[in-house]
């Protein structure tokens, strides 16, 4: 029995020997999940964030760049500070917030990387990078943050950010983490995805410190990130800025547009800010300033705020009855102020008079023409089925819905149609006679600065439009904007029945709009002053030049400015001799209108 013992203990001596001997060729040899796990804790993966696309104006000056900025890291799980108030004043971060983003990246992941610290500049990175070394799980990263160098054009080309979580939870591409920035507003939100480019990867080896010792595996698993797409904007950045000058310290819109094309010129929204307010470190607290402006400078007024059209709308009401064969040329009503108020002119008036003169009862006279057709005995009815009749001839006009501009948050408008006034008085219950106002613009009828602007484009074109658009090329190459941008839509009305329009806008600069008058550039336009029941009317002016072969469309909204004929008639010769002559020699009129004291 004792000969036997010291056998029994080899044998499991031996036998422990080639568990372990068999275990430890499992881990190193045929199951490498140690080794990688390992590697894991040796080697940081860090995301490579590609540089966002540039942005240039029609004539190739730069109008958004980028600017190179760091993020300061950190990795819960390796992350340790014994010191938290010297961190602090190290770091340039309060203590509060220190806990609170910690929390966040703890939540989010305790061994991936999340933003301690966003958006460090040059000059901040300088005076933290020798103190990395002694917080281990810190390290940076490298990204860019916007640069508008001529600080013009704030709402048109938007704003970037921090995704939200909501933004998150909807990102169907999985591109997107935690602290990466997204295009909020205007260029930067519509065209994210050609602007944001493509995310790299690189891996490096740290040690125990989070000391960078160079690349793993010699940098065979990195991809390179691959930079946004320039985009090439329509907006004339000269134009632009000159219109910014004009409508300083005044409420409203400037909308340019080129006919023949829909290429948005000039997109003025008054007032304005500087768009580099909301790039880097300080986007928090500048929105937050600007966001509780009373003047809303965030406001896109172009493309966001309604009005009534006022008495631009004529024009409209004119080609509608032309069409319709209700008005002809020798059409002759007289200036009956018992129907609606107007000022002094020759009675009675043709169409050609009624336009040049702007008058009410005219157009009062005429709508009801339109609408009551005597299609059915009983008025309400009648006024009912001529209503939506009119109503579908209007919205062809690309009134009374989002004209598809290339930028979020475009209102629609409104144009009233039978089923409203249905809800409001009864079906049945009302005729003309409430409808009435819609005849010269007022009402339940609002339009917005740019379906103003693209209504000169139409007179202009006589009779069609393409849709309006802030960028004409991606890259340098014109066939890769939305094809809808090239497609020409027609309104529905002869082209001969613009030949009186366009001669009577022209006659009707030297009647109401005197002041827009240049001696050598025929202008064609038509002044409004929509009623604002809250204060001072508004001032409205559209226009296009020269009458012969048009360059320049334009619509200028002046709020509490009054009479159409001075505060948006004189911006706007002054923003179509600035573009069409690339000079101002009307010194006179642009101090009329930078003093701003139209009433």
């Amino acid at each position: 029995m004792n000969e036997q013992r010291p056998i029994t203990i080899i044998v499991v001596i031996i036998l422990i020997g080639i568990v372990l001997l068999t275990k430890l060729f499992m881990i190193q040899v045929a199951d490498d999940s140690f080794l990688k796990r390992a590697e894991r804790n040796a080697v940081q993966r860090l995301v490579d964030h590609p540089y966002r696309g540039l942005v240039y104006d029609r004539t190739g000056k730069i109008m958004v760049y980028n600017n190179p900025i760091f993020d300061l890291m950190v990795i819960p799980k390796e992350f340790n500070v014994k010191d938290t108030t010297r961190f602090c004043e190290i770091f340039n971060i309060e203590k509060e917030e220190l806990i609170e983003k910690y929390t966040a990246a703890r939540k989010y992941s305790s061994v991936k990387p999340s933003i301690l610290i966003p958006q460090v500049s040059t000059t901040e990175f300088a005076k933290i990078q020798d103190y990395l070394i002694d917080y281990p799980g810190l390290f940076v990263t490298t990204r860019a943050v916007r640069s508008y160098p001529q600080a013009s054009a704030a709402n048109t080309l938007g704003y970037i950010g921090e995704i939200s979580g909501r933004q998150l939870e909807r990102d169907t591409t999985n591109y997107y983490r935690q602290g990466d920035f997204v295009g909020l507003s205007g260029l930067e939100g519509f065209y994210e995805k050609e602007l944001r480019g493509v995310k790299g990867v690189k891996y490096k080896m740290v040690n125990v410190r989070g000391i960078d010792k160079g690349s793993f595996k010699d940098g065979d698993y990195d991809t390179a990130s691959v930079a946004g797409r320039n985009l090439t904007s329509t907006i004339d950045l000269e134009l632009q800025q000159y219109g910014e000058k004009l409508m300083a310290g005044k409420v409203g819109s400037v909308v340019a547009i080129e006919p023949k094309t829909g290429e948005i010129l000039a997109m003025i929204s008054a007032p304005t800010y500087d768009p580099n307010l909301l790039a880097g470190s300080k986007f928090g607290s500048n929105f937050g300033v600007l966001n509780k402006d009373e003047t809303k400078p965030l406001f896109n007024r172009p493309i966001m705020a309604m009005y009534p059209p006022g008495s631009i709308f004529k024009i409209v009401q004119s080609l509608i009855g032309l069409q319709m064969g209700v008005l002809t040329p020798n059409t002759t009503y007289a200036c009956n102020r018992s129907l609606v108020a107007c000022h002094n002119h020759p009675s009675p008036v043709n169409l050609f008079g009624a336009i040049r003169n702007s008058c009410n009862p005219y157009y009062h006279q005429a709508y009801r023409a339109m609408i009551n057709r005597e299609v059915s005995s009983n008025t309400f009815k009648d006024t009912e089925i001529g209503l939506d009749l009119w109503r579908d001839k209007v919205l062809q006009f690309g009134l009374g819905g989002s004209l598809g501009i290339d930028m979020s948050g475009e209102s629609k408008g409104s144009i009233p149609s039978s089923s409203y006034y249905d809800r409001i008085y009864g079906s049945g219950r009302w005729k003309y006679s409430t409808i009435y106002s819609l005849s010269i613009g007022q009402g339940e009828m609002m339009v917005t600065p740019l379906q103003m602007a693209n209504l000169a484009a139409i007179f202009a074109n006589k009779g069609y439009y393409y849709t309006p658009h802030l960028i004409k090329a991606i890259d340098g190459d014109n066939t890769k904007i939305n094809k809808d941008y090239r497609t020409r839509r027609e309104v529905g009305v002869d082209a001969h029945h613009f030949d009186l329009i366009q001669d009577a806008m022209a006659e009707a600069i030297y009647g109401t709009a005197a002041r827009a008058a240049m001696p050598d550039i025929t202008l064609a336009g038509k002044t409004g002053t929509a009623q604002n029941p809250q204060g001072e009317d508004h001032s409205v002016f559209i226009a296009f030049a020269p009458k012969e072969d048009p360059k320049i469309a334009i619509a200028v909204y002046v709020e509490n400015a009054g009479w159409g004929g001075r505060a948006a008639a004189s911006t706007a010769s002054l923003m179509i001799e600035k573009y069409i002559k690339r000079e101002v020699a009307r010194l006179d009129l642009e101090d009329y209108v930078l003093i701003g004291k139209f009433m």
